[in-house]
């Protein structure tokens, strides 16, 4: 009698001690609201272009846009490319893209497309990757610099520069993974093609400003996009350097992450 006693006055204090662990895991496991969600989907769009045009201005090829980097590919064949082996930047690009599109989708499904821990997982990694970039080529162990030299002398092929592409093409495809998990596939985040042509096709495109969300959302990503490589352009000009704008896109990630883990819940 006396042991049941025991355990019956120590049970509230196991509980209260459990608590706390309850909570986070509850908090991690909890479905997000998706409303506003679109904001931090439009900081994507403007990581975009900053991390395209600056890695277009010193490797000749793209991280998130792959039509492009098809196209270079394709060129590849008929030896057109304007840098020696230009070809297999792209196509370690576009590879490492799809291997991030798998890993980041089945991170999804996995963890659970709305869920706050699968959102920040999502972005806390995304924001490692790009942190690993930009510290390998801050580090001097890749050459990162705007423009590149073209000299007879220096026309050796770097292989190394291939870790960046590679690290920033598989984040990138995050991006994208989290836009359809949210159901907001007006915003891609990596691509404009088809972003454009939906937003011209959108019969209520000269709706009231209120009227139209979507056409609102198009709009504001292809301008951010624009933007972001506006920026990446005169960021890379006035340092000559990649590394600068690779930390500005580190600092949005971050902050997109940070904001995942304190987003409010579905109601």
């Amino acid at each position: 009698m006396d042991i049941k006693n025991k355990l019956d006055r120590d049970a509230p204090d196991l509980a209260a001690k459990q608590r706390p662990s309850n909570r986070i895991t509850r908090r991690f496991k909890a479905e997000l609201s998706t409303n506003h969600v679109d904001i931090l989907l439009l900081a994507c769009c403007l990581c975009s272009g900053l991390t395209d045009s600056t890695l277009y201005n010193a490797y000749s090829t793209f991280v998130s846009m792959q039509t492009g980097n098809t196209i270079f590919v394709a060129l590849g064949a008929s030896h057109q490319n304007t840098k020696p082996y230009g070809w297999a930047r792209s196509l370690c690009s576009i590879g490492c893209f799809v291997l991030g599109s798998l890993f980041f989708s089945r991170l999804s499904l996995l963890l659970g497309p709305k869920r706050r821990i699968a959102l920040t997982t999502s972005f806390a990694l995304q924001t490692m990757f790009v942190v690993v970039a930009a510290a390998i080529v801050q580090g001097g162990a890749i050459d990162g610099a705007v423009p590149q030299r073209t000299s007879s002398a220096d026309a050796a092929v770097h292989w190394n520069e291939l870790a960046p592409i590679a690290l920033l093409s598989f984040q990138s495809a995050g991006q994208i993974v989290c836009s359809r998990a949210l159901g907001l596939g007006e915003v891609p985040t990596v691509v404009v093609t088809s972003l454009l042509c939906d937003l011209m096709s959108d019969t209520a495109l000269l709706a009231g400003l209120t009227a139209n969300v979507k056409r609102n959302r198009r709009a504001a990503a292809f301008a951010l996009t624009l933007v972001g490589a506006i920026a990446g352009g005169w960021i890379s000009k006035a340092t000559r350097g990649v590394e600068y704008a690779l930390w500005v896109v580190a600092g949005i990630k971050l902050g997109i992450t940070a904001a995942w883990a304190l987003w409010r819940e579905k109601v």
